[in-house]
């Protein structure tokens, strides 16, 4: 007898709850484990409907509670692809954070721009350059909370799912 969801796919799920959890609590601005469960996602789960539908959900559910703002829609526009670059990575390295970490910052502050900056190349340039500080904050909290997601999957995945 097959389950609707597997015990790799719980653990999973689990991982991305908690980490949604997570954000509910007082943090460092932008210092989330966001763009880690979207990669994380991408990298771990076999059926890809999952990969994108469990983060977003977890996102969504976090969000009811945290409020959502005007560039929400950015903000998950970006989770999306961090998604999709996990997928296409296969694996949770340097690389793949540093991409995710970069992308969810080219695009939510593309909204930040639209939004709140006079539309010209100055807007812009002084949009990204107010949001530097900011993108420390996230880089330092996708590589904490990627590293968080990886090592503990592992080591759940070979204690308890008796994986390689």
């Amino acid at each position: 007898m097959t389950t609707l969801l597997s015990k790799k796919q719980i653990v999973i799920i689990s991982f991305v709850l908690i980490a949604a959890i997570i954000r509910l609590f007082p943090h460092l601005p932008n210092m989330t484990p966001i763009t880690a469960m979207a990669l994380f996602s991408g990298v771990y789960f076999t059926d890809k409907k999952y990969a994108f539908t469990v983060p977003l959900l977890a996102m969504f559910l976090s969000d009811l509670f945290l409020g959502f703002s005007t560039i929400s829609i950015f903000v998950y526009l970006a989770f999306i692809l961090v998604g999709f670059i996990g997928i296409k990575s296969k694996k949770i390295s340097v690389t793949s954070v540093l991409i995710s970490s970069i992308s969810f910052f080219i695009i939510t502050n593309f909204g930040v721009w639209l939004i709140g900056y006079p539309k010209t190349m100055n807007g812009l340039l002084e949009c990204y350059t107010l949001a530097i500080p900011f993108f420390r904050n996230s880089l330092i909290g996708d590589f904490l909370f990627s590293a968080i997601l990886y090592f503990g999957f592992e080591f759940v995945s070979k204690k308890y799912l008796k994986t390689a």
